[in-house]
């Protein structure tokens, strides 16, 4: 008999385990902890389906560090169909009670660490079965130690928030989201109006884990603000996070200039291995990571469903 339970103290961090597959396991171990140390998870938010003994399949809420609604499910392990079909149902019946309105997750194709997401078909249908919708098709990027510097732009200045304030970085994101590719942006503007939808970008973006001086805004020569740069960090590498350019800035190179930008201070930051993702239909984003030095590793789904 199948029973979705929340994971004892003892089965934590490792939860569901594979015997053949010592890297996985060391690496998803790793990742939940860090999660539970950064409080971007809780004991009580690690679910388990048991069968007959065994631990059969797993999957773990996630939210915002400082956050008590948590926002997606990661670290999904669905087993068969029919485990995979509680663990959802158990995840949306546990958020819901929480408070959450949605639910998010990500898919990741080729399997990546730290989640290892095989059997990408049986994960899609289980989520279209359980009601999650795609929010975005999206492709990933990446550098690494050793790659080479990428060139910064002379031609802007760089101001943080830290100098600046909030407001300026939501009237400028604002503009960009006149006519911006990105589906998830597109969604938020729909919903929240431009300046809702800005406000809500930078609000997310201030709670993710990074330094006073990372996030800027890029000056051209004649002072006109034209590009945003907010890199920051997850529980799991450093990300260029948030990208922006300005409508009369288009077209001249500044979101290369954005992503070198947040490239060069993560670098100085400390961080070697930096990775970002966009829109699979943003083609100016992700000609910007090319050219930036960046290569792509993996494409990923975002989902979301209604609780």
């Amino acid at each position: 008999m199948l029973a979705i339970r929340t994971a004892r103290p003892d089965e934590l961090p490792a939860l569901v385990t594979f015997p053949d597959d010592a890297p996985r396991n060391t690496a998803t171990a790793a990742y939940l902890t860090g999660l539970l140390e950064s409080g971007c998870t809780r004991p009580d938010w690690c679910l388990v389906a048991e069968s007959e003994g065994r631990l059969a399949g797993c999957v773990v809420l996630w939210t915002i560090p400082g956050r008590d609604v948590p926002m997606d499910i990661v670290l999904l392990e669905p087993g068969d169909p029919d485990t995979g079909r509680a663990l959802l149902a158990s995840a949306a019946e546990r958020a819901r009670a929480l408070g959450a309105p949605n639910q998010g997750h990500v898919l990741d194709t080729p399997a990546q660490a730290p989640q290892f997401q095989r059997d990408p078909q049986l994960r899609q249908a289980l989520l279209a079965d359980a009601g999650f919708i795609v929010a975005r098709d999206g492709i990933r990027y990446e550098r690494s130690a050793g790659d080479a510097l990428p060139a910064q732009d002379e031609r802007l200045h760089w101001r943080p928030l830290a100098d600046l304030g909030e407001a300026p970085f939501v009237e400028l994101l604002a503009d960009t989201f006149t006519d911006t590719a990105d589906s998830i942006f597109q969604t938020e503007v729909a919903e929240h109006g431009l300046r809702g939808a800005a406000e809500r970008q930078v609000a997310g973006m201030l709670e993710m884990d990074h330094q006073p001086g990372w996030f800027e805004i890029g000056y051209d020569a004649e002072g006109t603000p034209v590009a945003i740069s907010m890199p920051a960090r997850t529980a799991s590498s450093a990300v260029i996070g948030l990208v922006a350019v300005a409508k009369i800035g288009r077209g001249r190179g500044y979101a290369t200039a954005a992503v070198a930008r947040g490239t060069r201070v993560l670098l100085d930051a400390g961080f070697d291995a930096i990775r970002g993702d966009c829109d699979a239909g943003n083609i100016g984003m992700a000609r910007a990571f090319q050219r930036a030095g960046y290569r792509t590793f993996a494409h990923r789904k975002m989902y979301t469903r209604p609780l």
